[in-house]
């Protein structure tokens, strides 16, 4: 998309903000400076030898990170907590909660583009008992609220 940004970009310098605005909005692009981390999927790390460790990827996989409980994942692990802890960490690059919640929000942008819930009954729907708390995670990890990002993504009328 760099030439959109550069033919974007000499709209501006040569006939202005308000021209170059028009423009982006006759093309349906943003304006340049937009965000790509809208776009990006979370790809967790899944080739780093520690089997007890990828046994608990696959398993918040499986629940999309909705029945998230550090004992639970301790259990499944075999493990000790604090070794849990460390070398889940060492070998995803997150910390449990910040894997756990952008799987959360992973799915939550799937159910947003589909359109059929609404922001309160997406938060239950991805394991969050707080819809404001999900608010702030998903802003936090995505750049956008739930309602900005239904409104850019969603795949039907």
């Amino acid at each position: 998309m760099a030439w959109t940004d550069l033919a974007l970009r000499l709209v501006d310098r040569f006939l202005g903000a308000a021209a170059m605005l028009d423009t982006a909005r006759a093309f349906l692009i943003d304006p340049p400076g937009r965000e790509q981390s809208y776009y990006s999927a979370f790809s967790p790390r899944l080739k780093h030898g520690d089997a007890p460790i990828l046994k608990v990827q696959r398993w918040l996989e499986e629940t999309d990170g909705r029945s998230f409980d550090l004992a639970g994942l301790v259990e499944q692990s075999g493990l000790e907590e604090r070794t849990f802890l460390r070398r889940f960490q060492k070998a995803t690059g997150l910390t449990t909660t910040d894997y756990a919640q952008r799987l959360r929000v992973g799915h939550a942008r799937e159910l947003l583009q589909q359109g059929e819930l609404m922001g309160d009954q997406v938060a239950w729907e991805v394991g969050y008992t707080d819809p404001g708390a999900f608010r702030k995670v998903f802003a936090r990890i995505v750049g956008l609220t739930p309602a900005e990002y239904r409104r850019r993504f969603r795949t039907r009328a």
